[in-house]
This record gives structure tokens, C-alpha cells and sequence, in this order.
């Protein structure tokens, strides 16, 4: 009876070592993805504005453009 008691001590330290080895490290890399997900957002973002910003700086200049070539 004994051996059974230690044989289930024994199994029941062993997965819960590999339970929480696997879950800390997807949790790690969870986090690593989310913060990495995060960061391109935000270059996108960044990117969308700049590109709207020099889009609106040459419709300006096209207009100018075309209003000195109607003189």
C-alpha cells in the first residue's frame, strides 16, 4: 500500500512540474506575440498617417500645380 501512495505522490509531482514548465513558457510566449502584435499596430498606424499626411501635401501641390498651369 505504501508503494502505491509513493507511486502517486511521485506521478502527481511529476505532471504538475510539466504542467506549469509548458504553461509559463506559452504564457511567455503569448505575451512576447501580444507585445510584438502591439508594436506593428502601431508602426501600421504610424505608417497610415504619415502616408495620409504626404497624400494631402500633393493634392495640395497638384492643385497649386494646375491653378498656375490654367494661367
Amino acid at each position: 500500500m505504501s508503494k502505491s501512495i509513493a507511486l502517486s505522490l511521485v506521478l502527481a509531482a511529476s505532471l504538475g512540474l510539466a504542467a506549469c514548465t509548458g504553461g509559463h513558457e506559452n504564457a511567455a510566449n503569448n505575451a512576447a506575440n501580444v507585445a510584438e502584435n502591439a508594436s506593428n499596430a502601431a508602426d501600421n498606424a504610424m505608417n497610415a498617417a504619415l502616408n495620409a499626411a504626404d497624400n494631402a501635401a500633393n493634392a495640395a501641390s497638384n492643385v497649386t500645380n494646375n491653378a498656375t498651369n490654367a494661367l
